[in-house]
């Protein structure tokens, strides 16, 4: 920003004219680039002109006031290029400061002996009285300078303002508004006409994500929205504040999509062309644009949540969140306050920020309650209260939160069983059940598994960096005659294991399959002979079998180094701890034959 004397030339001429009023001389004034500002007598209306007299140039070096009684024979004057056009008889120049920065000079010119001998007469007197008039011209072009810069900074906070993704509105000290960024007024629904208008905030004493939860009221018109307070200071002391500011509902999806809840499952995602899965993909079609509450039930690996995520996906909330909970997997003394959450301070050991429960943060979508036939009584009240209200409350608050929301639930114990055996409420069945989807197990639809397979063999070829594109007849038989205890579940882990056991080939072949599959398989001897098995009349192992076997064919594939075990344990998806704790269970022997302890 280079501004100059010419840039308040109408407070200097002002000035100018002052001082040459009272000493009868003539003033000249130039800037710090030795162009003219303004003067008075034969310097008058020259401005924008540039000085050729040496003088003011050694002042604007040197930063001293020079005084000149004999121009033109002056040593300073024997470089001036008007010297010989020169008719002064004195000449003072005194420099102008701003912020101990020379910025211009001012000069008092005599054109006449009586006018020089006055100002000799009293010389002390004049140079003070100039050092004031330049002092006033220094204050005034700080001035002019400082308005210059607070009407920069307050430019870039506006561009700043205006560029943020949040919403920003600045209050003064008597709480009315007084600039509102368009984010603002987009999330509040409201126009810059608000200006003026008075607002106020009211703490919820609650917070969500390091940001503190208000009431915003404008015009009767209440908001719930999480914050900051910035306290503004001006050099004038005059007390405002900014509001920098978020919809609670959208932190609340950027929360679910941060934590990777919200993958998009479609139907296509469906796999099999049974009409089992042909029948539930048209159900899911019909269901998906309701808001009843729907309870899928089933197997353990047949797909549920698969099933719940379709119907998201499907449905008019399926750019809302998708919050998935599993109620078996969290212990009963934490499962409360994930699902409801609680405010800061409600109890010893809680987050000093507070925390949005599951209900909260798919508001407005979808919350999958995964195994609910686990959860402990006492909560299953609370969530029956829930659909029945759409309200929740945090842990240690008593404000109620309205939901509007999607229930999907899912277990894969018999309810009405458990309803017999008084560990699971009969009215909350009833809410939950609004909307029932029974998955078969894989044995009842067999149909599916050659397309399920097909579609594993492309996942895990990615996974893997391999190409596998088929499998011989022998282990389409073993795969279609298996029960598959396990359903879905089993049958990918199963492919997995072959998949990485293949090592180059491009086919899978029946030698890959675990024992447990291939003992009941009803094929020919030769088939058997081929394989170089001992099969016997062992009853149908458990699904651990797969795991164990899938450890010591890795174990000898990899290596039993911590590298090898750690490959291992990332194909398998589990932690390294979880490796060796079933290892330990399955009794796996090293090369040497010890027990992994």
């Amino acid at each position: 920003m280079d501004i100059s004397l010419l840039d308040i030339k109408d407070h200097v001429k002002k000035y100018a004219g002052a001082i040459s009023s009272l000493v009868n001389v003539d003033v000249g004034v130039v800037d710090k680039n030795m162009v003219r500002v303004t003067g008075t007598g034969l310097y008058k209306n020259i401005e924008g002109v540039s000085a050729l007299g040496s003088v003011y140039k050694n002042t604007l070096l040197t930063g001293k006031t020079n005084i000149i009684e004999n121009p033109r024979y002056h040593a300073l004057c024997s470089e001036c290029l008007d010297k010989n056009r020169c008719c002064e008889k004195l000449e003072i120049a005194t420099p102008i400061y701003c912020n101990e920065e020379i910025v211009g000079v001012i000069g008092l010119v005599c054109f006449n002996d009586e006018q020089k001998e006055k100002i000799l007469k009293d010389i002390d007197a004049y140079l003070n009285l100039t050092k004031q008039i330049a002092e006033f011209i220094g204050i005034k072009f700080y001035e002019y300078q400082e308005n210059l810069m607070q009407k920069d900074r307050e430019l870039t906070l506006n561009t700043i303002i205006d560029n943020m993704s949040k919403g920003v509105i600045i209050s003064d000290c008597h709480n009315k508004i007084t600039r509102i960024n368009s984010i603002a007024s987009r999330k509040l629904k409201i126009n810059s006409n608000i200006l003026g208008e008075s607002m106020e905030l009211i703490s919820q004493n609650d917070s969500l994500m390091n940001e503190e939860i208000f009431t915003l009221k404008i015009n009767n018109n209440e908001y719930n929205v999480a914050g900051k307070i910035i306290p503004l200071k001006s050099f004038n002391k005059v007390k405002s504040n900014a509001f920098i500011f978020e919809d609670v509902k959208k932190i609340s999806k950027n929360i679910v999509e941060f934590t990777g809840n919200n993958n998009i499952i479609t139907l296509d995602s469906i796999i099999g062309c049974s009409n089992a899965t042909k029948t539930l993909k048209e159900d899911i079609k019909k269901i998906a644009t309701t808001n009843s509450t729907v309870l899928i039930t089933g197997e353990s690996g047949t797909g549920k949540e698969l099933v719940a995520r379709s119907l998201h996906s499907q449905g008019d909330r399926r750019d809302k969140p998708f919050v998935v909970i599993n109620c078996s997997a969290i212990p009963d003394t934490l499962l409360e306050s994930e699902l409801f959450g609680y405010v800061k301070g409600a109890f010893t050991g809680a987050n000093q920020n507070g925390r949005i429960g599951k209900f909260e943060l798919a508001n407005s979508g979808v919350i999958f309650l995964d195994e609910i036939g686990d959860m402990p009584l006492y909560l299953q009240a609370k969530i029956l209260r829930v659909i029945q209200e759409k309200k929740i409350e945090r842990i240690g608050s008593n404000k109620s939160i309205d939901l509007d929301i999607k229930i999907i639930a899912a277990t894969n114990v018999d309810l009405e069983k458990k309803i017999t055996e008084q560990k699971f409420r009969r009215d909350l069945y009833y809410r939950l059940n609004v909307i029932p989807i029974k998955l078969l197990p894989l044995r009842e639809r067999k149909e599916d598994i050659i397309p399920i397979v097909n579609n594993l063999m492309k996942k895990y070829n990615v996974l893997s960096a391999k190409y596998v594109h088929s499998f011989d007849e022998n282990v389409k038989n073993a795969l279609l005659n298996y029960d598959w205890p396990g359903n879905v579940r089993e049958l990918e882990n199963v492919i997995e294991l072959m998949i990485n056991m293949c090592e180059n080939n491009d086919v899978l072949t029946a030698d890959l399959l675990p024992d447990n599959i291939l003992n009941q398989v009803p094929t020919s001897k030769s088939f058997f002979k081929n394989l170089d098995l001992n099969i016997d009349n062992t009853e149908l192992e458990d699904f651990e079998k797969i795991e164990k076997e899938y450890i010591e064919k890795a174990l000898i594939k990899y290596g039993e180094d911590t590298e090898g075990k750690k490959l291992i344990a990332k194909k398998m998806n589990i932690g390294l701890t979880t490796l060796y704790r079933k290892m330990k269970r399955f009794n796996i022997k090293t090369y040497s034959g010890e027990t992994y302890l």
